[in-house]
């Protein structure tokens, strides 16, 4: 309940949201093209932009056990005769002595499926391995592409997904869906930005925490959403930039205490997870900061931006349809004038001769007291005489006209009350009409 008494005015800091993210953003894809020029191999490399993980390009993972402790240094040594030079080295466990283990992860995009004989006795020179407890996985080229390309597919379905979701939950409001889709395109490419900046490699565990930040930044995003639809009706009459802000506000709280749980957790899995789990953590951690900075200080005032752009459009287009109206009302009135000039009747005159009917008609009605008719007749030609000298008339003197003849004919029947030898009823005395009760 803390922010919703605060003043802010976030809806005005849209600029400076946005232009933080624009400056991470390109200072990632910045560092994307300098890993693209510096790459081995000269030139420029655009796949050499992000560092893939294996899933995604194919290549070698070994995960080896020493029974003695050994250091990175001599493990490089040991690998550098198998023409090994993009390879990653990643500690497992405690060290066994100063800046020593004897466990470690290996991963090379280089293909030594074909020489596991020649990896083993490489990796034997630094320290005797123990076979039992190591491993060597190799990932094929086609299968990497495969991957990378079922992944990017996934990403697109998903958004596609959460578009036609929101819009059909907001009553079919493209704005709502759009906004959500613009502010998860960019959660993802800040994360992309971020891992080149960190020189990370994107893995399946990378993928995994994209479309985990996807489902937990629209979740927190249309909370805000639903409040902001919500004030709309209970905040009628007011401005528009005043009603997201108070939504905003309303619903801070809420955000920033399940960010913060998320983030603690994810801080303590970076700092004590296993070293898959680690770089997962980091993603993670990555996306769900992105992903509630943006749904709080970005998205809901990108509803605002959106609502006022489609105010605008609908203003110009009324005002283009008002004067294309006073366009056709000024050609009809010429040629109304044109049509008088040739002998025939202009259209102004027919339309306030018309004006002029409707409203003696309206004052006929209004001067004129309406009583309930005593007997209601059809109308004819016989009787269209006597209609107008007397508008009710007693029914016996009607039908003393011949005016019941055309009622009889309406399918209203004479009534005739034969009261002769007729004798009142007789009340009961007290007691028969006790019992009779």
């Amino acid at each position: 309940m803390f922010f919703r008494r605060l003043n802010w005015n976030i809806v005005g800091w849209f600029r400076i949201v946005s232009l933080i993210s624009y400056l991470i953003i390109g200072a990632g894809f910045a560092s994307m093209i300098y890993h693209s020029v510096t790459a081995p191999g000269g030139g420029f490399q655009p796949s050499h932009a992000l560092r893939l993980g294996l899933s995604f390009t194919g290549g070698t993972a070994v995960d080896v056990v020493y029974t003695k402790a050994v250091t990175q240094d001599q493990l490089r040594a040991a690998l550098a005769p198998l023409g090994v030079s993009d390879e990653r080295i990643t500690t497992v466990g405690k060290p066994a002595a100063p800046n020593a283990w004897t466990k470690y992860s290996i991963e090379t995009q280089t293909a030594l499926g074909n020489n596991i004989a020649g990896v083993w006795k490489a990796l034997s020179v630094a320290a005797p391995v123990d076979r039992a407890q190591s491993s060597i996985t190799s990932v094929g080229p086609t299968l990497g592409k495969e991957y990378l390309t079922k992944a990017i597919e996934a990403l697109v379905i998903a958004l596609f997904i959460q578009f036609i979701y929101i819009a059909f939950r907001f009553g079919w409001n493209y704005i709502f869906g759009l906004v959500t889709v613009i502010a998860l395109v960019r959660d993802a490419a800040m994360m992309i930005g971020i891992y080149a900046l960190a020189d990370r490699r994107a893995d399946d565990a990378f993928l995994a925490a994209v479309l985990t930040v996807i489902g937990y930044s629209v979740m927190d995003t249309i909370v805000i959403l639903d409040r902001i639809r919500e004030n709309t009706r209970v905040m009628a009459g007011q401005a528009y930039d005043k009603i997201v802000n108070t939504s905003i506000l309303q619903t801070m709280t809420r955000s920033f205490n399940t960010l913060a749980t998320v983030v603690i957790t994810l801080v303590a899995l970076l700092a004590l997870g296993g070293v898959s789990l680690k770089n997962f953590a980091f993603a993670l951690l990555v996306g769900i900061c992105s992903g509630g900075y943006h749904s709080i200080f970005y998205s809901a005032p990108l509803v605002l931006f959106f609502r006022k752009r489609q105010l605008d459009s609908a203003a110009r287009k009324r005002a283009a349809g008002l004067a294309a109206q006073g366009t056709r009302s000024a050609r009809g009135v010429a040629e109304s004038r044109a049509l008088g000039a040739h002998g025939g009747m202009a259209r102004e005159d027919i339309v306030a001769a018309r004006k002029a009917r409707r409203e003696k008609a309206r004052s006929a009605r209004t001067s004129s007291t309406p009583t309930p008719a005593r007997y209601k007749r059809k109308r004819d030609e016989s009787s269209a005489e006597a209609a107008e000298t007397s508008s009710e008339m007693d029914p016996l003197d009607a039908q003393a006209a011949g005016m019941d003849e055309t009622a009889f004919d309406a399918g209203h029947e004479e009534i005739n009350l034969n009261l002769e030898g007729f004798e009142p009823e007789q009340p009961l005395p007290p007691d028969d009409a006790h019992r009779q009760e």
